[in-house]
């Protein structure tokens, strides 16, 4: 195979081919790095022209960014730090549905990174199972997307409902919210698995970010 490029820091090897090969480029994770670590492989990817997303970054690594980049945006509630410009020609639709105001973080994960590879997004909120006519009262809506993040704590059964009344993919993702027998998630991961709906597709616990970039691959093609 024909060498591709990367880049060397020690620590790291950042993949400076992502982009051209997947449509978007490496996203840094930020729990169990340094921040000296993250400004570092900031940087690099900056100087490669690319936008920058640190997922799950608390407010220390921004204030660190803040003082080494300019056009830096902490989004508090997605937990993400974003460097640089996000598309403002953006294509599709995607919808990202919570069933409740305590998966938003999770929620907010996919909007931004769905945005941030150029996606329109539409966002249908705390619509869960415990009233099922607020998510009918957005009908129309969602109609219109190409494809559903449905993001769900407790039991996780609103990817199933959605995915039974839409003829389009949904893109499932249990969170981790829910009491003692939820079991951080779990619960919620097996009813989407277990989804006797068609065309559901689960993404792992919490984990809005893949769930987006999947959602984005459709979005695309």
């Amino acid at each position: 195979m024909k060498k591709l490029p990367f880049e060397n820091l020690g620590f790291a090897n950042l993949d400076h081919h992502r982009h051209l090969r997947k449509g978007f480029p490496e996203v840094i994770y930020a729990p169990g790095k340094t921040i000296p670590q993250i400004v570092k492989i900031s940087g690099a990817l900056r100087r490669n022209g690319t936008t920058v997303l640190v997922t799950r970054a608390e407010a220390k690594v921004y204030r660190a960014l803040r003082k080494r980049f300019p056009k830096v945006k902490y989004h508090e509630l997605a937990r993400a730090v974003v460097i640089g410009d996000v598309p403002k020609k953006k294509v599709g639709l995607i919808a990202v549905v919570s069933a409740g105001t305590a998966d938003l973080p999770v929620a907010e994960e996919a909007v931004l990174t769905c945005e941030i590879l150029g996606n329109k997004v539409e966002k249908i909120y705390d619509v869960g199972v415990a009233g099922i006519h607020r998510f009918l009262a957005h009908w129309n809506k969602i109609q219109k997307a190409k494809v559903i993040i449905v993001v769900a704590g407790m039991e996780g059964a609103l990817a199933s409902v959605v995915a039974g009344l839409i003829d389009k993919p949904v893109i499932g993702v249990p969170t981790s919210v829910g009491y003692g027998t939820s079991f951080g998630g779990v619960a919620a991961l097996l009813t989407m698995l277990n989804s006797c709906a068609n065309g559901v597709t689960v993404a792992n616990i919490d984990n809005g970010f893949a769930a987006a970039i999947s959602a984005s691959m459709i979005n695309k093609l």
